[in-house]
């Protein structure tokens, strides 16, 4: 069975239990997705995956796809339509209930499934090291010229040369990012939703990935 699915990012929301408690949750429209290619350990891939195709509200037409993508969906039979996006989810035994143009829904995962989302953060742009890596300011007393700056980063005599790695000012976020520990608060399969107990990286509007947790499944 596959474990994952293809969603984007809502907002962020509230639900309320009959007692009153409140719970900050993300929502996210997951899928529906369809299965556009299936990849076995046995196969010429060497690794059992399953490329899913996100359903946008937004149709893309065949003659707008490149050709290389346009083989690609040709390859299908012409059963599955192209999509703007593609995701691969790895599996851990070939995925034989699933063929290529069937669906996958957001009726797999269940309330209190523990789950870990993958997205892309925030872009920042060019950043300090106090906010990019939590650098301490230096003393803002009279005639201080150290306040925000990095301080030394290297040696004079030897290797007289900044170390590779060396944590410093640069561009801030736009990274892949995945948050584990998430909890499933609530499934909409009526209108394709998945509410999230707490925060997800991105903006509203990114693509994520959900995929059930590596904990849960042991």
């Amino acid at each position: 069975m596959i474990n994952g699915i293809i969603g984007k990012k809502v907002g962020m929301t509230q639900l309320f239990a009959p007692d009153g408690t409140v719970t900050p949750v993300t929502v996210i429209k997951a899928g529906p997705c369809v299965v556009v290619q299936k990849k076995t350990s046995a196969g010429p891939d060497g690794y059992n995956a399953v490329q899913l195709g996100f359903v946008d509200d937004r149709p893309i037409k065949l003659k707008n796809v490149n050709k290389p993508m346009r083989g690609h969906f040709e390859k299908t039979g012409g059963g599955v339509p192209p999509t703007r996006v593609l995701k691969e989810i790895r599996l851990d035994v070939p995925a034989d209930e699933l063929n290529v143009g069937d669906k996958v829904l957001v009726d797999q995962f269940a309330d209190g499934d523990m789950i870990e989302v993958v997205g892309r953060s925030k872009g920042r742009g060019f950043a300090g090291t106090i906010k990019r890596h939590n650098f301490s300011r230096g003393p803002e007393s009279h005639g201080s010229m150290n306040v925000r700056a990095p301080g030394s980063i290297g040696s004079s005599a030897y290797p007289s040369r900044v170390i590779k790695g060396t944590r410093s000012s640069g561009h801030m976020g736009d990274a892949r990012v995945t948050v584990k520990g998430l909890t499933v608060a609530r499934v909409d399969v009526e209108n394709n939703l998945l509410m999230i107990r707490g925060a997800v990286p991105g903006a509203n509007g990114s693509l994520v990935v959900v995929k059930k947790s590596e904990r849960q499944k042991k």
